[in-house]
């Protein structure tokens, strides 16, 4: 009886304790991870070249998941190539990152997603390698972007096309979600361009 006593005050110091360490680990990751920028990832562009993000130092970036064959694609690409033709001189640029996830709807090769991308939608600015954007396999870049910048629903990317606006120094300002038009997102563009 005087053991299950003991063990039974015990149990809320155990618990107490547990709690004490998940917190404190959890914060120096997340401390970890917020000291960390976009610059310091290295990713494969569409020809498997590895890219260091460090190159694009200094600039303001939009990091978006596309996809050729989705309800959004015909619209975004329209409005992200308005946006980079008219700021790419002034220090902007686009990282677009074809992703298969949702429905499949990116099923192709590198070398025809960037011939559709190029010849079908006309976009210059960078495409990069296909990445998986959520799960197990998400590419450490979505990791740390969707740890910068949850949605509202969950961290998770919900859909094709999911913005994330970088500023100058590689941080994560804001996240748009998969219908925000790329034109609405404009004038917080110019703000950081401007800063």
């Amino acid at each position: 009886m005087d053991a299950q006593l003991t063990l039974w005050n015990l149990l809320p110091l155990l618990v107490l304790l547990f709690a004490f360490y998940f917190f404190f680990f959890r914060r120096s990751n997340m401390a970890e991870n917020s000291s960390k920028s976009i610059y310091d990832f290295t990713v494969k562009d569409i020809r498997g070249n590895d890219v260091s993000l460090s190159e694009y130092s200094g600039k303001v970036l939009l990091v978006v998941n596309v996809a050729s064959q989705c309800g959004l694609t015909q619209t975004n690409y329209k409005e992200l190539n308005e946006l980079y033709e008219k700021h790419k001189n002034s220090g902007f640029e686009i990282l677009a990152f074809p992703c298969n996830q949702f429905r499949s709807q990116e099923p192709g090769t590198s070398e025809e997603i960037q011939n559709v991308v190029c010849t079908r939608f006309k976009a210059e600015f960078p495409i990069f390698e296909k990445v998986e954007v959520n799960g197990k396999n998400a590419d450490p870049l979505y990791k740390f972007l969707k740890d910068q910048k949850g949605g509202i629903f969950g961290d998770g990317i919900k859909w094709n096309f999911t913005k994330f606006l970088v500023n100058k120094e590689g941080k994560v300002v804001e996240r748009y979600a998969p219908t925000t038009s790329p034109l609405k997102i404009e004038k917080d563009i110019t703000k950081l361009l401007q800063s």
